[in-house]
Protein backbone atom coordinates (compact mmCIF):
# COMPACT_ATOMS: atom_id res chain seq x y z
CA UNK A 1 0.00 0.00 0.00
CA UNK A 2 1.45 3.36 -1.04
CA UNK A 3 1.52 6.56 0.96
CA UNK A 4 -1.29 8.09 -1.04
CA UNK A 5 -3.59 5.11 -0.43
CA UNK A 6 -3.47 5.23 3.35
CA UNK A 7 -6.69 6.07 5.17
CA UNK A 8 -6.82 9.45 6.84
CA UNK A 9 -8.72 8.24 9.93
CA UNK A 10 -6.31 7.19 12.65
CA UNK A 11 -6.71 3.69 14.07
CA UNK A 12 -6.51 4.51 17.79
CA UNK A 13 -6.62 0.92 19.15
CA UNK A 14 -3.79 -0.12 16.83
CA UNK A 15 -1.72 2.89 17.81
CA UNK A 16 -2.31 2.15 21.50
CA UNK A 17 -1.14 -1.46 21.01
CA UNK A 18 2.04 -0.31 19.26
CA UNK A 19 2.88 2.27 21.92
CA UNK A 20 2.23 -0.22 24.73
CA UNK A 21 4.84 -2.52 23.20
CA UNK A 22 7.27 0.35 22.69
CA UNK A 23 6.88 1.50 26.30
CA UNK A 24 7.74 -1.83 27.93
CA UNK A 25 10.73 -2.41 25.65
CA UNK A 26 12.14 1.03 26.39
CA UNK A 27 11.38 0.82 30.11
CA UNK A 28 13.35 -2.42 30.33
CA UNK A 29 16.48 -0.77 28.90
CA UNK A 30 16.22 2.14 31.32
CA UNK A 31 15.44 -0.09 34.32
CA UNK A 32 18.38 -2.40 33.73
CA UNK A 33 20.90 0.37 33.05
CA UNK A 34 19.88 2.27 36.18
CA UNK A 35 19.96 -0.85 38.36
CA UNK A 36 23.29 -2.27 37.12
CA UNK A 37 25.19 -1.47 40.35
CA UNK A 38 22.50 -3.22 42.45
CA UNK A 39 22.23 -6.20 40.10
CA UNK A 40 26.01 -6.61 40.09
CA UNK A 41 26.12 -6.48 43.89
CA UNK A 42 23.29 -9.02 44.12
CA UNK A 43 25.08 -11.45 41.81
CA UNK A 44 28.51 -10.78 43.33
CA UNK A 45 30.20 -9.59 40.13
CA UNK A 46 32.42 -6.57 39.47
CA UNK A 47 31.13 -3.36 37.82
CA UNK A 48 33.12 -4.05 34.62
CA UNK A 49 31.68 -7.59 34.39
CA UNK A 50 28.18 -6.32 35.09
CA UNK A 51 28.27 -4.45 31.77
CA UNK A 52 27.75 -7.84 30.07
CA UNK A 53 24.14 -7.76 31.27
CA UNK A 54 23.70 -4.82 28.91
CA UNK A 55 26.10 -6.09 26.24
CA UNK A 56 24.35 -9.46 25.76
CA UNK A 57 21.04 -7.67 25.31
CA UNK A 58 22.43 -5.37 22.62
CA UNK A 59 24.23 -8.28 20.95
CA UNK A 60 20.94 -10.20 20.61
CA UNK A 61 19.03 -7.12 19.44
CA UNK A 62 21.53 -6.02 16.82
CA UNK A 63 21.97 -9.57 15.50
CA UNK A 64 18.22 -10.08 15.10
CA UNK A 65 17.05 -6.64 13.93
CA UNK A 66 17.65 -6.69 10.18
CA UNK A 67 16.55 -10.32 9.61
CA UNK A 68 13.35 -9.61 11.59
CA UNK A 69 12.75 -6.42 9.60
CA UNK A 70 13.03 -8.45 6.39
CA UNK A 71 10.64 -11.08 7.76
CA UNK A 72 8.21 -8.27 8.63
CA UNK A 73 8.18 -7.13 4.99
CA UNK A 74 7.54 -10.69 3.80
CA UNK A 75 5.12 -12.06 6.41
CA UNK A 76 3.65 -8.79 7.69
CA UNK A 77 4.75 -6.39 10.39
CA UNK A 78 1.85 -7.38 12.65
CA UNK A 79 2.94 -11.02 12.96
CA UNK A 80 6.57 -10.17 13.75
CA UNK A 81 5.49 -7.50 16.26
CA UNK A 82 3.18 -9.98 18.01
CA UNK A 83 5.85 -12.70 18.25
CA UNK A 84 8.29 -10.11 19.54
CA UNK A 85 5.99 -9.26 22.44
CA UNK A 86 5.68 -12.96 23.30
CA UNK A 87 9.47 -13.43 23.29
CA UNK A 88 9.84 -10.31 25.44
CA UNK A 89 7.40 -11.65 28.03
CA UNK A 90 9.19 -15.01 28.23
CA UNK A 91 12.59 -13.33 28.37
CA UNK A 92 11.47 -11.09 31.23
CA UNK A 93 10.27 -14.12 33.19
CA UNK A 94 13.53 -15.99 32.56
CA UNK A 95 15.57 -12.95 33.62
CA UNK A 96 13.65 -12.59 36.88
CA UNK A 97 14.16 -16.27 37.72
CA UNK A 98 17.89 -16.23 36.88
CA UNK A 99 20.07 -17.43 39.82
CA UNK A 100 23.42 -16.40 38.29
CA UNK A 101 25.04 -14.06 35.79
CA UNK A 102 25.11 -16.64 32.92
CA UNK A 103 21.43 -17.44 33.48
CA UNK A 104 20.53 -13.76 33.55
CA UNK A 105 22.49 -13.21 30.33
CA UNK A 106 20.52 -16.03 28.66
CA UNK A 107 17.24 -14.45 29.74
CA UNK A 108 18.40 -11.05 28.56
CA UNK A 109 19.33 -12.54 25.16
CA UNK A 110 15.79 -13.89 24.68
CA UNK A 111 14.39 -10.59 25.86
CA UNK A 112 16.65 -8.85 23.34
CA UNK A 113 15.27 -10.89 20.44
CA UNK A 114 11.76 -9.87 21.46
CA UNK A 115 12.81 -6.23 21.71
CA UNK A 116 14.38 -6.48 18.26
CA UNK A 117 11.12 -7.67 16.74
CA UNK A 118 9.16 -4.82 18.34
CA UNK A 119 11.78 -2.21 17.41
CA UNK A 120 12.16 -3.47 13.82
CA UNK A 121 8.45 -3.27 13.04
CA UNK A 122 7.27 -0.20 14.98
CA UNK A 123 8.37 2.56 12.52
CA UNK A 124 6.79 0.75 9.56
CA UNK A 125 3.57 0.15 11.51
CA UNK A 126 3.42 3.86 12.39
CA UNK A 127 4.06 4.86 8.77
CA UNK A 128 1.14 2.65 7.80
CA UNK A 129 -1.21 4.35 10.28
CA UNK A 130 -0.40 8.01 9.55
CA UNK A 131 -0.91 9.98 6.32
CA UNK A 132 2.33 11.34 4.80
CA UNK A 133 1.74 14.93 5.91
CA UNK A 134 1.38 13.82 9.55
CA UNK A 135 4.21 11.29 9.69
CA UNK A 136 6.29 13.70 11.80
CA UNK A 137 3.59 13.69 14.48
CA UNK A 138 3.32 9.90 14.42
CA UNK A 139 7.03 9.41 14.83
CA UNK A 140 7.04 12.25 17.36
CA UNK A 141 4.50 10.33 19.44
CA UNK A 142 6.76 7.29 19.16
CA UNK A 143 9.69 9.34 20.42
CA UNK A 144 7.51 10.81 23.18
CA UNK A 145 6.51 7.36 24.44
CA UNK A 146 10.15 6.32 24.38
CA UNK A 147 11.00 9.45 26.35
CA UNK A 148 8.29 8.84 28.95
CA UNK A 149 9.36 5.22 29.43
CA UNK A 150 13.00 6.28 29.57
CA UNK A 151 12.07 8.89 32.20
CA UNK A 152 10.14 6.36 34.26
CA UNK A 153 13.07 3.92 34.34
CA UNK A 154 15.27 5.51 37.03
CA UNK A 155 12.51 6.23 39.58
CA UNK A 156 10.76 2.91 38.93
CA UNK A 157 14.04 1.03 39.38
CA UNK A 158 14.79 2.96 42.55
CA UNK A 159 11.28 2.36 43.93
CA UNK A 160 11.36 -1.37 43.18
CA UNK A 161 14.85 -1.84 44.63
CA UNK A 162 13.90 0.02 47.80
CA UNK A 163 11.32 -2.66 48.67
CA UNK A 164 12.30 -5.78 46.70
CA UNK A 165 15.19 -7.66 45.09
CA UNK A 166 16.41 -6.83 41.59
CA UNK A 167 14.57 -9.81 40.07
CA UNK A 168 11.29 -7.90 40.48
CA UNK A 169 12.50 -5.42 37.91
CA UNK A 170 11.78 -8.18 35.39
CA UNK A 171 8.82 -9.89 37.04
CA UNK A 172 6.80 -6.67 36.94
CA UNK A 173 7.28 -6.50 33.15
CA UNK A 174 5.65 -9.89 32.49
CA UNK A 175 1.96 -8.96 33.04
CA UNK A 176 2.44 -5.68 31.15
CA UNK A 177 3.91 -7.61 28.22
CA UNK A 178 0.94 -9.97 28.12
CA UNK A 179 -1.43 -6.99 28.31
CA UNK A 180 0.33 -5.51 25.29
CA UNK A 181 -0.06 -8.88 23.55
CA UNK A 182 -3.79 -8.77 24.12
CA UNK A 183 -4.02 -5.23 22.80
CA UNK A 184 -2.05 -6.18 19.69
CA UNK A 185 -4.24 -9.22 19.03
CA UNK A 186 -7.37 -7.08 19.37
CA UNK A 187 -6.49 -3.78 17.73
CA UNK A 188 -3.57 -4.19 15.34
CA UNK A 189 -4.68 -4.80 11.73
CA UNK A 190 -3.01 -7.16 9.29
CA UNK A 191 -0.32 -5.45 7.24
CA UNK A 192 0.60 -5.82 3.59
CA UNK A 193 3.14 -8.51 2.69
CA UNK A 194 5.65 -8.55 -0.14
CA UNK A 195 5.68 -11.60 -2.38
CA UNK A 196 9.27 -12.75 -2.24
CA UNK A 197 11.16 -15.76 -0.98
CA UNK A 198 12.74 -15.76 2.46
CA UNK A 199 16.49 -16.18 2.13
CA UNK A 200 17.26 -17.91 5.42
CA UNK A 201 20.96 -18.20 4.60
CA UNK A 202 21.17 -14.41 4.24
CA UNK A 203 19.29 -14.03 7.52
CA UNK A 204 21.77 -16.31 9.30
CA UNK A 205 24.77 -14.57 7.72
CA UNK A 206 23.41 -11.18 8.78
CA UNK A 207 22.67 -12.29 12.35
CA UNK A 208 26.05 -14.01 12.70
CA UNK A 209 28.02 -11.10 11.26
CA UNK A 210 26.47 -8.49 13.54
CA UNK A 211 26.64 -10.76 16.56
CA UNK A 212 30.39 -11.05 15.93
CA UNK A 213 30.67 -7.28 15.56
CA UNK A 214 28.90 -6.60 18.87
CA UNK A 215 30.95 -9.31 20.59
CA UNK A 216 34.11 -7.62 19.32
CA UNK A 217 32.93 -4.24 20.64
CA UNK A 218 32.12 -5.75 24.03
CA UNK A 219 35.37 -7.73 24.13
CA UNK A 220 37.43 -4.66 23.29
CA UNK A 221 35.90 -2.96 26.31
CA UNK A 222 37.22 -5.83 28.46
CA UNK A 223 40.67 -5.66 26.75
CA UNK A 224 40.30 -9.26 25.55
CA UNK A 225 42.35 -8.90 22.35
CA UNK A 226 42.44 -12.51 20.97
CA UNK A 227 38.65 -13.01 21.13
CA UNK A 228 38.18 -9.54 19.62
CA UNK A 229 40.35 -10.40 16.62
CA UNK A 230 38.50 -13.68 16.09
CA UNK A 231 35.14 -11.90 16.31
CA UNK A 232 36.24 -9.19 13.87
CA UNK A 233 37.38 -11.85 11.44
CA UNK A 234 33.99 -13.53 11.79
CA UNK A 235 32.23 -10.24 11.13
CA UNK A 236 34.36 -9.51 8.07
CA UNK A 237 33.81 -12.96 6.59
CA UNK A 238 30.07 -12.96 7.28
CA UNK A 239 29.62 -9.43 5.95
CA UNK A 240 31.51 -10.12 2.72
CA UNK A 241 29.60 -13.36 2.11
CA UNK A 242 26.30 -11.56 2.70
CA UNK A 243 27.19 -8.68 0.36
CA UNK A 244 28.18 -11.15 -2.34
CA UNK A 245 25.02 -13.22 -1.87
CA UNK A 246 22.75 -10.17 -2.00
CA UNK A 247 24.39 -8.52 -5.02
CA UNK A 248 21.62 -7.41 -7.34
CA UNK A 249 18.83 -8.31 -4.89
CA UNK A 250 15.94 -5.78 -5.12
CA UNK A 251 15.37 -5.78 -1.35
CA UNK A 252 18.62 -6.72 0.44
CA UNK A 253 18.64 -7.32 4.19
CA UNK A 254 21.59 -4.97 4.61
CA UNK A 255 19.70 -2.19 2.86
CA UNK A 256 22.38 -1.44 0.29
CA UNK A 257 19.70 0.18 -1.89
CA UNK A 258 18.70 2.46 0.99
CA UNK A 259 22.26 3.50 1.85
CA UNK A 260 22.70 4.71 -1.71
CA UNK A 261 20.28 7.51 -0.71
CA UNK A 262 22.64 10.12 0.84
CA UNK A 263 20.11 11.57 3.30
CA UNK A 264 19.24 8.09 4.55
CA UNK A 265 22.91 7.19 5.02
CA UNK A 266 23.80 10.44 6.80
CA UNK A 267 20.69 10.21 9.00
CA UNK A 268 21.66 6.70 10.04
CA UNK A 269 25.21 7.83 10.88
CA UNK A 270 23.80 10.75 12.88
CA UNK A 271 21.60 8.32 14.79
CA UNK A 272 24.51 6.00 15.68
CA UNK A 273 26.53 8.92 17.05
CA UNK A 274 23.68 10.41 19.07
CA UNK A 275 22.41 7.17 20.55
CA UNK A 276 25.98 6.19 21.36
CA UNK A 277 25.91 9.12 23.78
CA UNK A 278 22.57 8.03 25.23
CA UNK A 279 23.82 4.48 25.83
CA UNK A 280 27.01 5.84 27.35
CA UNK A 281 25.19 8.12 29.78
CA UNK A 282 22.60 5.49 30.73
CA UNK A 283 25.41 3.28 32.01
CA UNK A 284 27.90 5.90 33.22
CA UNK A 285 25.64 8.19 35.24
CA UNK A 286 24.39 5.60 37.79
CA UNK A 287 28.01 4.55 38.50
CA UNK A 288 29.20 8.17 38.59
CA UNK A 289 26.52 9.25 41.04
CA UNK A 290 26.73 6.18 43.28
CA UNK A 291 30.40 5.21 43.22
CA UNK A 292 31.98 8.54 42.32
CA UNK A 293 29.80 11.00 44.23
CA UNK A 294 28.38 8.84 47.03
CA UNK A 295 24.66 9.08 46.26
CA UNK A 296 22.28 6.21 47.08
CA UNK A 297 20.43 4.11 44.45
CA UNK A 298 17.23 6.13 44.96
CA UNK A 299 19.05 9.47 44.84
CA UNK A 300 20.93 8.46 41.68
CA UNK A 301 17.69 7.53 39.97
CA UNK A 302 16.16 10.90 40.80
CA UNK A 303 19.29 12.80 39.71
CA UNK A 304 19.14 11.24 36.24
CA UNK A 305 15.53 12.36 35.67
CA UNK A 306 16.16 15.91 34.36
CA UNK A 307 17.61 14.53 31.10
CA UNK A 308 14.64 12.33 30.07
CA UNK A 309 12.06 14.73 31.57
CA UNK A 310 13.42 17.54 29.38
CA UNK A 311 13.54 15.12 26.46
CA UNK A 312 9.77 14.58 26.76
CA UNK A 313 9.06 18.31 26.48
CA UNK A 314 11.47 18.80 23.60
CA UNK A 315 10.06 15.80 21.73
CA UNK A 316 6.65 17.49 21.63
CA UNK A 317 8.26 20.67 20.30
CA UNK A 318 10.54 18.92 17.79
CA UNK A 319 7.81 16.61 16.43
CA UNK A 320 5.78 19.67 15.38
CA UNK A 321 8.83 21.31 13.84
CA UNK A 322 9.87 18.13 11.99
CA UNK A 323 7.22 18.58 9.28
CA UNK A 324 8.29 22.20 8.60
CA UNK A 325 12.02 22.58 9.39
CA UNK A 326 14.83 20.61 7.73
CA UNK A 327 15.85 17.66 9.96
CA UNK A 328 19.50 18.34 9.15
CA UNK A 329 19.24 21.78 10.73
CA UNK A 330 17.30 20.68 13.81
CA UNK A 331 19.54 17.68 14.35
CA UNK A 332 22.76 19.63 13.90
CA UNK A 333 21.70 22.33 16.35
CA UNK A 334 20.47 19.74 18.83
CA UNK A 335 23.66 17.71 18.81
CA UNK A 336 25.75 20.86 19.15
CA UNK A 337 23.77 21.79 22.27
CA UNK A 338 24.19 18.22 23.57
CA UNK A 339 27.95 18.44 23.02
CA UNK A 340 28.11 21.61 25.12
CA UNK A 341 26.07 19.95 27.85
CA UNK A 342 28.40 16.95 27.93
CA UNK A 343 31.46 19.18 28.17
CA UNK A 344 29.92 20.95 31.16
CA UNK A 345 29.04 17.59 32.75
CA UNK A 346 32.58 16.26 32.26
CA UNK A 347 34.04 19.30 34.04
CA UNK A 348 31.50 19.21 36.88
CA UNK A 349 33.13 19.36 40.34
CA UNK A 350 32.97 16.24 42.53
CA UNK A 351 31.01 18.13 45.20
CA UNK A 352 28.40 19.50 42.77
CA UNK A 353 24.95 19.86 44.31
CA UNK A 354 21.63 18.69 42.87
CA UNK A 355 20.99 21.96 41.03
CA UNK A 356 24.43 21.95 39.38
CA UNK A 357 23.86 18.39 38.18
CA UNK A 358 20.28 19.05 37.11
CA UNK A 359 20.77 22.02 34.82
CA UNK A 360 23.58 20.28 32.97
CA UNK A 361 21.35 17.28 32.28
CA UNK A 362 18.50 19.59 31.25
CA UNK A 363 20.81 21.10 28.62
CA UNK A 364 21.66 17.61 27.38
CA UNK A 365 17.95 16.77 27.20
CA UNK A 366 17.22 19.90 25.15
CA UNK A 367 19.88 18.97 22.62
CA UNK A 368 18.90 15.32 22.31
CA UNK A 369 15.21 16.22 22.05
CA UNK A 370 15.83 18.52 19.08
CA UNK A 371 17.59 15.69 17.27
CA UNK A 372 15.45 12.61 17.90
CA UNK A 373 12.06 13.09 16.19
CA UNK A 374 13.33 14.99 13.10
CA UNK A 375 15.99 12.35 12.50
CA UNK A 376 13.37 9.57 12.58
CA UNK A 377 11.33 11.49 10.04
CA UNK A 378 14.37 11.95 7.78
CA UNK A 379 15.13 8.21 7.80
CA UNK A 380 11.57 7.04 7.13
CA UNK A 381 10.69 9.70 4.53
CA UNK A 382 13.85 9.18 2.51
CA UNK A 383 13.06 5.46 2.07
CA UNK A 384 10.53 4.20 -0.52
CA UNK A 385 7.22 3.08 1.02
CA UNK A 386 7.79 -0.53 -0.07
CA UNK A 387 11.03 -0.56 1.95
CA UNK A 388 9.51 0.84 5.16
CA UNK A 389 10.18 -2.40 7.02
CA UNK A 390 13.88 -2.42 6.29
CA UNK A 391 14.12 1.33 6.87
CA UNK A 392 12.52 0.84 10.28
CA UNK A 393 14.91 -2.00 11.04
CA UNK A 394 17.92 0.14 10.12
CA UNK A 395 16.51 3.01 12.20
CA UNK A 396 16.29 0.71 15.20
CA UNK A 397 19.67 -0.85 14.37
CA UNK A 398 21.41 2.53 14.33
CA UNK A 399 19.83 3.43 17.67
CA UNK A 400 20.64 0.17 19.42
CA UNK A 401 24.07 -0.26 17.86
CA UNK A 402 24.94 3.24 18.98
CA UNK A 403 23.70 2.50 22.51
CA UNK A 404 25.76 -0.71 22.64
CA UNK A 405 28.91 1.12 21.52
CA UNK A 406 28.26 3.75 24.19
CA UNK A 407 27.92 1.08 26.89
CA UNK A 408 31.13 -0.58 25.69
CA UNK A 409 32.99 2.74 25.84
CA UNK A 410 32.04 3.03 29.52
CA UNK A 411 33.30 -0.49 30.22
CA UNK A 412 36.56 0.21 28.38
CA UNK A 413 37.11 3.48 30.25
CA UNK A 414 36.40 1.76 33.58
CA UNK A 415 38.85 -1.03 32.74
CA UNK A 416 41.68 1.28 31.65
CA UNK A 417 41.18 4.08 34.17
CA UNK A 418 39.08 2.83 37.10
CA UNK A 419 39.56 6.06 39.06
CA UNK A 420 38.30 8.51 36.41
CA UNK A 421 36.70 6.15 33.89
CA UNK A 422 33.26 7.71 34.13
CA UNK A 423 34.52 11.19 33.29
CA UNK A 424 36.68 9.84 30.46
CA UNK A 425 33.64 8.11 28.97
CA UNK A 426 31.71 11.39 28.94
CA UNK A 427 34.52 13.03 26.94
CA UNK A 428 34.18 10.20 24.40
CA UNK A 429 30.49 11.05 24.28
CA UNK A 430 31.32 14.62 23.37
CA UNK A 431 33.36 13.35 20.41
CA UNK A 432 30.38 11.24 19.28
CA UNK A 433 28.01 14.22 19.36
CA UNK A 434 30.44 16.42 17.46
CA UNK A 435 30.70 13.83 14.68
CA UNK A 436 26.92 13.44 14.64
CA UNK A 437 26.41 17.20 14.35
CA UNK A 438 28.71 17.35 11.32
CA UNK A 439 26.84 14.45 9.66
CA UNK A 440 23.52 16.16 10.36
CA UNK A 441 24.54 19.52 8.89
CA UNK A 442 25.86 17.76 5.76
CA UNK A 443 22.25 16.82 4.95
CA UNK A 444 21.58 20.50 4.22
CA UNK A 445 23.97 20.58 1.24
CA UNK A 446 22.06 21.07 -2.04
CA UNK A 447 24.01 18.25 -3.73
CA UNK A 448 23.04 15.80 -0.97
CA UNK A 449 19.38 16.82 -1.11
CA UNK A 450 19.34 16.61 -4.90
CA UNK A 451 20.86 13.10 -4.98
CA UNK A 452 18.31 11.99 -2.37
CA UNK A 453 15.37 13.20 -4.46
CA UNK A 454 14.57 16.08 -2.05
Amino acid sequence: MGDADRPKALNAPALFAIMAGVSIVTLDISLTSTALPSIGAGLGVSPATTIWIVNIYYLAVVAALLPLAALGEIYGQRKVFFLGLLAFALGSLASGLAPSLPALMAGRALLGVGSAAVSATTPALIRGLYPPDRLGRGLGLYALVVGVAFTAGPPVASAVLSVAEWSWLYFQSVPVAFLALGLAAWGLPETACQVRRVDFISCLLCAGAFACLLFAVAGLAQLALPPVLVALAGFGAGFLLLVRREAGHPAPILGADLFRIPVFALSSLTSICAFGVQGLLLVALPFLFQLGMGYSQVEAGLLIMPWPATLIVMTVVASRLADRVAPGLLGGIGLTVLSVGLALAATMPADADDVAIGWRLVLCGVGFGLFQSPNMVAIMRSAPAARSGSAGGILAMSRLFGQSVGAAVVALAMSVRPDVGFETAIWFGMAFTSAGAVASFLRLLPSIRRRSGG
